[in-house]
């Protein structure tokens, strides 16, 4: 059966960049500015609070892992009220050993592991855009086991690092994304996944990606009248069924000009089009690029 969370994640192809150890002691406070990728931090030792810019704070306390799918503007800091050491992640240097705040000697009161990483797909705010803003979950000790082995991978310089770095992220992203709270109060995919009516259209359209669905199909599969569905799938995932459709045939059309070796009216066919003119329209409204143009700018 069709994985439609495990599609998504493949094809926004991430890889690992960065990751770090820090640890904190006595009054501290840092202010992130907006960065864009995504990052993450599993906390292993003591407790420190979080604010993501457009989230309520949370404390954030030994074994709780978050993950920042865009990463907004945030603040870390200790519970003891400080003035914020501001941070630009775009130009700071990334440090050469764990990342000190507060009080520089003596042991800290607070220890994380975290890190950023790219997504390789331009499409790729297109899709991040169907996530939650802030993913913070508390329990799952594989997840801060993962991140660790991210970090000792990042650091070696073994043959297949790359590869294997790249898969331990796909892996953690995946397991961060399912073990996600269900019923949060944005709209996303993960809110639509999590309703078992709405799953059977998200696979229906992620399986069947080259049928030429129906709203009326879509809901007559998920046992829904027409208009019920409708409403739900736009209140519950944030875009109309057949805007999510076009969304992630647009987004696996651009995966098949970027591989080459396709003509056009075989991608057409693939992504649900029956000539390739129609979808060389859809591609140029949808992309403001012709195919044929997007796959020399990809080849490029």
């Amino acid at each position: 059966m069709t994985d439609p969370l495990s599609q998504v994640i493949r094809l926004l192809r991430p890889s690992a960049v960065f990751s770090k150890g820090i640890s904190a002691a006595g009054r501290w406070a840092v202010r992130y500015a907006e960065f864009g990728q995504p990052g993450f931090c599993a906390m292993t030792e003591g407790r420190c609070r979080l604010a993501v810019a457009g989230e309520a704070p949370v404390v954030l306390e030994a074994g709780d892992f978050v993950l920042l799918p865009a990463t907004p503007a945030f603040t870390m800091s200790g519970l003891e009220p400080a003035a914020p050491l501001r941070i630009d992640p775009t130009t700071a240097p990334p440090p050469d050993r764990e990342m000190r705040f507060g009080r520089p000697d003596g042991p800290p009161d607070m220890r994380q592991f975290g890190g950023w990483f790219t997504f390789g797909a331009p499409e790729a705010g297109l899709l991040v855009a169907l996530l939650p803003r802030m993913i913070h979950i508390r329990g799952v000790p594989r997840l801060a086991e993962l991140v660790r082995l991210v970090g000792d991978e990042a650091a070696r310089e073994d043959p297949g690092r790359d590869l294997i770095l790249e898969r331990l992220v796909e892996i953690l992203l995946i397991e961060a994304l399912r073990a996600a709270p269900s019923g949060a109060a944005r709209p996303g995919l993960l809110n639509g996944l999590a309703d078992p009516r709405l799953a059977i259209a998200l696979r229906q359209m992620h399986e069947g990606i080259g049928q030429s669905w129906t709203v009326a199909e879509l809901a007559r599969d998920a046992g829904m009248s027409r208009s019920s569905f409708f409403d739900h799938f736009s209140r519950t995932v944030g875009v109309r069924p057949m805007e999510y459709l076009l969304a992630w045939r647009m987004a696996v059309a651009r995966d098949l000009l970027r591989g080459g070796g396709l003509a056009l009216d075989e991608v057409a066919m693939r992504v649900g089009y029956g000539s390739a003119s129609t979808f060389s329209t859809a591609f140029s409204r949808h992309t403001g690029l012709p195919p044929g143009r997007f796959m020399r700018a990809a080849a490029a």
